[in-house]
């Protein structure tokens, strides 16, 4: 490893570890603290942090990657998440940050779905609490691998052994300082991915003559990537285009609005969170297209396409800066697996422990629960992860699915109808979960292919579970007197915000 990129790096890691040492001084020694830093958030951290845990190394790796391979044709995921994003601060964020603390004041997306709909059996937290473990233990699998291919391919080391330094730095600064940790660091890894976005693609710019002159660089190399419609079929623009439809259900983003000081402060986070998602995903895909016509003019093949963006900092930086902008796919990955870990160790201490195993817990004893658990999913997910071939962009895309299909209208239906009740909700989460699954991993013909390669998983899996629930609450029993007193009285604080 150069030197440079090693001191870059370094200094990083530090960076990282003392935000984590100051949010562990500064927590309230209590799970609300560790899991939702207290509901005290204010907007511009809570818009980076949710931009960052929401991007992770799929913006700089996995997107740059499928550009350099497919061109503008990739260019759909992005508008598709963009105008989710946007629609995901305005309708979904605002009633669930009300609802949240109405409803017994939830930690967790699995207790606010089991108090919305008073369930009583536990069924709701108990299978909402399941298809979190299980999505985003696959999710964080693919931000690890990505942590690997980084040391692998930049930094001289084994792949196994980026996967356990990049795992062991996330797991420490998360275990100790939680949610504050996590949203500190996922503010500061924002900054630091919105500037690499912006330098890399402008310098590659540069050192091929210009704007007009790198266009003409890539339309000679294949006019076809900047072709957005003719490499790219109708059903593969929707494919991309509904990874919007997951936003309403990814409970690493949804946690943050949970966790926001005011419901009042969302609109001031918007405009933040959805000025630095524009900015960034289109240095993204400027990245992948200049460094494919870069590439081509300095005859240089590449085997992996998504290391393009590090290959790229490489070639045009001293190791220093190279090192800097190494270390925006660090903070990328990192602020997303912190996310992750802290979500799925919530849900197993307050959705698993508490609620199934000792009622009466103390907060010492909750805390500790959940810093164990932070540390044994980052050990299932570097074993899921010594699978080098992975693919970041399929797995995130399996992940994300699973969620938005289970969760999301589950959780718009709870927040806008009130007459959905529990066993709408249990079908729809069910529903959602097994079509994303099916779709996913039933072959359909003698080679084995599967229906995600003609349709995303996402369309017929959101699809499916919207009608489940409204169906199935149709012909179940209406919602209790309680449960519609506490819908209204969350409707009254709506207008008054």
């Amino acid at each position: 490893m150069n030197t440079g990129t090693a001191i870059a790096l370094g200094a990083y890691f530090i960076a990282m570890l003392a935000v984590g040492i100051y949010a562990y001084r500064r927590s309230s020694p209590d799970l609300e603290g560790f899991v939702l830093g207290g509901r005290k958030m204010g907007p511009a951290v809570t818009a980076l942090s949710a931009g960052a845990s929401d991007m992770s190394g799929w913006m700089l790796m996995g997107l740059p990657g499928a550009m350099f391979l497919a061109g503008l044709g990739s260019a759909w995921i992005g508008l598709g998440l963009t105008v989710g994003a946007y629609v995901n601060y305005r309708i979904l964020a605002p009633r669930l940050r009300i609802y949240t603390e109405l409803a017994g004041n939830a930690l967790t997306l699995p207790e606010f779905i089991e108090n919305r709909f008073e369930d009583k059996s536990h069924q709701l937290r108990l299978l909402s609490s399941l298809v979190i473990v299980i999505f985003f233990t696959l999710y964080t699998s693919a931000g690890v691998v990505a942590g690997g291919k980084l040391f692998e391919s930049s930094l001289g080391l084994s792949y196994d052994m980026g996967l356990i330094v990049t795992a062991g730095v996330v797991v420490m600064y998360t275990m100790f300082g939680g949610f504050l940790a996590v949203s500190l660091t996922d503010f500061l890894q924002g900054i630091i991915m919105l500037l690499a976005l912006v330098i890399l693609p402008a310098v590659a710019v540069f050192e091929l003559g210009g704007p007009l002159q790198t266009l003409d660089k890539i339309e000679a190399l294949n006019p076809l990537l900047l072709d957005a419609f003719t490499t790219t079929s109708g059903l593969a623009i929707v494919s991309s285009l509904a990874w919007g439809l997951g936003y309403f259900g990814q409970p690493h983003i949804l946690v943050r609005f949970m966790a926001i000081r005011s419901a009042a402060d969302l609109p001031t986070a918007r405009r933040i969170g959805i000025s630095w998602m524009t900015i960034s995903l289109l240095g993204a895909m400027a990245t992948g297209l200049t460094g494919a016509a870069y590439l081509s003019a300095a005859g240089i093949e590449l085997k992996d396409p998504e290391t393009i963006f590090m290959v790229l900092s490489q070639l045009l930086f001293h190791p220093l800066v190279a090192g800097f902008l190494l270390a925006a796919i660090l903070a990328a990955i990192m602020s997303t697996l912190s996310s992750q870990l802290l979500v799925t160790s919530s849900s197993l201490t307050e959705d698993f422990y508490r609620t199934f195993f000792h009622r009466q817990a103390s907060a010492r004893q909750q805390l500790l629960v959940g810093r164990l658990s932070v540390a044994l999913v980052a050990v299932i997910a570097v074993l899921l992860a010594t699978d080098r071939s992975s693919s970041i962009l399929s797995l995130v895309s399996n992940a994300w699915a699973g969620f938005g299909a289970a969760f999301g209208p589950l959780l718009l239906l709870s927040l806008y109808w009130r007459k959905m009740n529990r066993f709408g909700a249990l079908a729809s989460m069910i529903t959602g979960a097994i079509t994303v699954l099916l779709w996913i991993y039933l072959p359909i013909d003698a080679s084995g292919q599967t229906l995600s390669a003609t349709l995303y998983e996402m369309v017929p899996g959101f699809i499916l579970s919207l009608l489940a629930a409204i169906v199935v609450s149709k012909l179940t029993a209406a919602p209790s007197a309680a449960i519609d007193r506490q819908f209204s009285e969350m409707l009254a604080l709506c207008r008054q915000r």
